[in-house]
């Protein structure tokens, strides 16, 4: 119990492993899409950065949907800089399993994404998700300007109340500012993509989210 406590118990910023300098080099170009998955990306292009458990399932769900440029895994939420795969699964470093898609909004819109978000998982869960146990498989959305914000928070509410109606408890979702987007190691990256018989623990609720909702928020990447 002791064990399970730590797990999902969020970190002090002075306990976290101070990390690296160095950002995580030699990433290929996406493997389904074949678009960079770093930087610089097209002008105009929106993006979103969420968590929903563990990030193999979670990225084949955003590179699937239409209008979705590039995604990329990695972990953000937490303090250690560059960090590596042991120490966020360690709980040490306070960071989320998280998923990076780019999109354009010519085609689809942030609502839509942050729909496909909240359909995708189960959002009620607290530092969990199905059978992965820890704080790196917390729900969580990380807004980069008031309009994404306030895009989160109608979106939020009108979801919890599609949620009630099933009968299920509260939204414990991370909903924060954005801070630095780490990229996880080229293994993880498309995973589902390079090991089609993977392990994905994505699971949703079954229930829909209604959308147009919430205020528009296309911003472009920072």
């Amino acid at each position: 119990m002791l064990f399970t406590r730590h797990k999902t118990e969020l970190p002090a910023a002075e306990s976290a492993p101070p990390g690296r300098d160095e950002p995580m080099s030699g990433l290929e170009p996406h493997l389904v899409l074949g678009t960079p998955i770093v930087p610089p990306f097209p002008e105009g292009f929106g993006t979103i950065v969420v968590g929903m458990g563990c990030f193999w399932g979670a990225e084949r769900l955003f590179w699937q949907a239409p209008g979705v440029y590039t995604t990329a895994a990695g972990y953000s939420g937490g303090f250690t800089r560059n960090p590596t795969y042991e120490e966020v699964c360690s709980g040490r470093t306070g960071h989320a399993e998280v998923v990076l898609a780019v999109f354009d909004p010519a085609q689809t819109s942030y609502d839509e994404m942050l729909r496909i978000f909240w359909e995708g998982h189960d959002p009620t869960q607290g530092m969990r998700q199905g059978n992965d146990v820890g704080t790196q498989y917390r729900s969580a959305v990380y807004w980069s300007d008031s309009a994404e914000r306030d895009a989160v928070l109608a979106s939020r509410e009108v979801f919890q109340k599609e949620l009630a109606k099933a009968r299920y408890g509260e939204i414990t979702t991370e909903i924060a500012e954005a801070g630095t987007f780490y990229y996880a190691e080229g293994y993880h990256q498309q995973y589902l993509a390079r090991n089609p018989n993977g392990y994905c623990g994505l699971g949703g609720t079954g229930v829909s989210c209604p959308i147009g909702l919430a205020v528009g928020a296309n911003s472009p990447p920072s």
